[in-house]
């Protein structure tokens, strides 16, 4: 015999379905945050009526957790001002921020839309509520996110501009009272003029970077990381390839992430 929760369960599951396919926005509330390593600061999974689902925030974009998209982490260094190893300390207190914001349960509101992403099951646009309000507009009054990503006309609103102001007037206030990322300090410049012309926000810089900035690079570990510590100073990071070890393959993965 079929259980009543089963038959509640795939009720709602089909509703799911049926909703998203058509567009219409649908809330799924008493929502769980399931705990996962992939989980961030705007991508996470969440359990409701026993069914799993991944779901990543309209309009806002937190910092990686990790060095996994060097592209992305150089844009988010640009935007708030600060180095790459700054940003991915900056993504794990995002994620800590949300899941103490999921702590309790929490809505989300979707329309199922693809929001891609790498994980082995299908993820989802969504903004999400908790009992202090939209997560995404937390998270950027904290300076823990930057305005970017997917854009939606919010349930209940008639376009995307209202919510992207709401979004600007948190984002400069937030800059003004150097709340999360517009708190941290960017690392100093490199004393040697030669290295100093032409830096890029976001990127290490050859002669100053610390063994622990180094080795968040991928394809740099500790042994890496002091051969070049040892062969300094640099004239400039093409000077990279002078490194034992760092052949033509790693010099093309490592030389993006130095001024």
């Amino acid at each position: 015999m079929i259980s009543r929760a089963l038959l509640v369960w795939v009720a709602l599951w089909l509703a799911i379905a049926d909703l998203g396919a058509s567009g219409d926005w649908i809330a799924l509330e008493n929502c769980r945050l399931v705990p996962n390593p992939a989980n961030d600061g705007d991508s996470f999974h969440v359990r409701v009526n026993e069914k799993e689902y991944l779901f990543r925030l309209y309009f806002v974009d937190a910092p990686e957790t990790d060095a996994a998209n060097p592209a992305r982490l150089i844009e988010q260094a640009k935007h708030f001002g600060i180095s790459v190893p700054q940003v991915i300390e900056m993504g794990e207190a995002a994620k800590e921020f949300t899941q103490e914001k999921l702590a309790e349960p929490f809505t989300v509101v979707t329309r199922m839309g693809n929001a891609m992403g790498r994980s082995n099951i299908e993820r989802f646009y969504a903004f999400v509520q908790t009992k202090e309000g939209d997560l995404g507009e937390q998270l950027v009054a904290n300076g823990l996110a930057r305005i970017y990503g997917r854009r939606v006309t919010p349930p209940g609103a008639s376009s995307s501009v209202t919510e992207r102001q709401k979004l600007e007037e948190l984002e400069a206030e937030a800059k003004q009272h150097k709340l999360g990322g517009w708190a941290t300090t960017p690392r100093p410049a490199s004393p040697i003029p030669s290295a100093r012309k032409g830096m890029t926000a976001g990127k290490l810089d050859i002669n100053t970077a610390t063994e622990k900035e180094l080795r968040t690079i991928p394809g740099i570990g500790p042994v890496m990381a002091r051969r070049i510590i040892d062969a300094r100073p640099f004239k400039n990071a093409d000077e990279l390839k002078k490194v034992d070890g760092i052949g033509d393959k790693k010099y093309a993965q490592v030389r993006p992430y130095f001024n």
